[in-house]
């Protein structure tokens, strides 16, 4: 053996080593988009990813980086950890081409873990030169990072690469709409001819901002509704406009009807309007599309 091929040899087992200390880590896949995902069986073609997809995994990654991967390597079965079946861990070299979202900067080169998926032949693709997108956290070491979940890199095409910024660009912004808890008290007041009312929806926020929401009919006219972010319903708010954050933050986390608690305190009459204008407003929304397979 030469000396090029023991240092080669022992540069491995360093990096097997690391990895194994990694993979007893029981953090590394240790959010609950992590758990989602780990059972979830692999596909050769997977389907693209939607924005509710993307928001998922941007807004749970405190680091989010565009890498070219210069190299890797299987892990032993042995060294492995445990891997579902349908999947090869692969321990993977790096360089980086473009922080997305990260405080204090990053490594220039970073080394990560990776469930790939095993094609029908049982083999994986080929990754090296790839551009790929990682959503991640910091890891123990320098330079080392932990996909916050099995699915969390992605070919990094100019379309999503784009989409992704503009996520994290409404995610860090000052007024970004809070996550939605969920529905808090309903009340509507009916008007003084058949057919005119008013409800008013108040939603719990994971900040304690307010959020509500109002629907407004008038004879003759299609009913209006539009959400408020602050304590007083400006005449001039709108709807969400499909695909924006506060869209995402409302479709994808609002239940498909107001619940008892919300209306406990109306009259049957008025809480069966409350009832029908927050439908007007769940189908409005549309449905909070993902394509990523829950376990």
């Amino acid at each position: 053996m030469t000396n090029k091929t023991t240092k080669s040899t022992g540069k491995l087992e360093k990096f097997l080593w690391a990895c194994l200390i990694s993979v007893a880590n029981p953090l590394i896949w240790g959010s609950p988009l992590a758990h989602a995902a780990s059972s979830a069986p692999p596909s050769a073609a997977s389907p693209a990813l939607s924005y509710a997809d993307l928001v998922d995994l941007a807004d749970a990654a405190s680091v989010i980086v565009h890498v070219r991967i210069r190299n890797s390597m299987a892990l032993p079965a042995a060294r492995a950890g445990n891997v579902p079946a349908g999947y090869r861990r692969l321990y993977i070299e790096a360089d980086v081409a473009s922080l997305i979202r990260g405080e204090g900067g990053i490594s220039p080169a970073v080394t990560y873990l990776y469930d790939a998926p095993l094609d029908a032949r049982g083999k994986v693709a080929k990754l090296k030169k790839a551009h790929m997108l990682l959503f991640a956290k910091q890891g123990v070491r320098p330079g080392e990072l932990q996909l916050i979940s099995r699915d969390a890199q992605i070919p990094a095409s100019s379309a999503e690469m784009e989409q992704v910024k503009g996520i994290v660009s409404a995610l860090v912004s000052p007024d970004a709409p809070p996550r939605i808890l969920g529905l808090g008290d309903a009340f509507h007041v009916s008007g003084t001819i058949t057919g005119e009312g008013e409800t008013q929806i108040f939603l719990r926020t994971e900040n304690g901002e307010p959020v509500s929401l109002s629907i407004v009919r008038r004879p003759g006219q299609e009913p209006r509704w539009a959400v408020a972010l602050g304590e007083i319903v400006d005449e001039a708010a709108r709807p969400p406009q499909p695909g924006s954050l506060l869209w995402y933050r409302l479709a994808c986390a609002l239940p498909p009807a107001l619940p008892l608690q919300s209306v406990r305190t109306l009259a049957p009459v008025d809480a069966e309007a409350a009832r029908a204008d927050y439908q007007l407003i769940v189908q409005a929304l549309g449905r909070c599309e993902r394509t990523r397979r829950p376990g």
